[in-house]
């Protein structure tokens, strides 16, 4: 597959969306292994069936106490402020946790991959909420 195709397409047996493809084949070229040194789609709080609950894209071991959440720009930020305080309030509770969540854009994703990947592995957050 060429560097075109997995911008426009993932595998049909991908269960998520193609920013969050982009974000964990970026993930694997940056030297971590799924499975050893992340997780994806990873419920918390009784994740989407539970109130107060929500599921994290990547949750990190190595690096420790990091998760990384794809954010769709258009539901994300232009649905409403409910989707904004959603976030917010999940960065709230996994500080409370001592795990940072960084936040990426889906078109930073789309545009530069491996940015805003190493950036996130570093904790820092270029995101529209952002952080740093």
């Amino acid at each position: 597959m060429t560097t075109q195709q997995e911008q426009t397409q993932v595998p049909a047996s991908w269960p998520g969306s193609l920013p969050e493809y982009i974000a964990y084949s970026t993930f694997i070229e940056l030297g971590k292994e799924p499975g050893v040194d992340f997780s994806y789609q990873s419920p918390l709080l009784g994740g989407r069936l539970e109130k107060g609950g929500f599921v994290l894209d990547f949750v990190f071991t190595n690096p420790p106490d990091l998760a990384v959440n794809v954010q769709g720009v258009y539901y994300h930020y232009e649905f409403g402020v409910e989707a904004k305080a959603r976030d917010v309030m999940a960065r709230a509770s996994l500080a409370g946790q001592n795990i940072t969540l960084i936040f990426i854009d889906d078109d930073h994703l789309m545009s530069d991959p491996k940015f805003y990947c190493r950036e996130a592995l570093r904790y820092r957050d270029h995101s529209r909420l952002g952080g740093n």
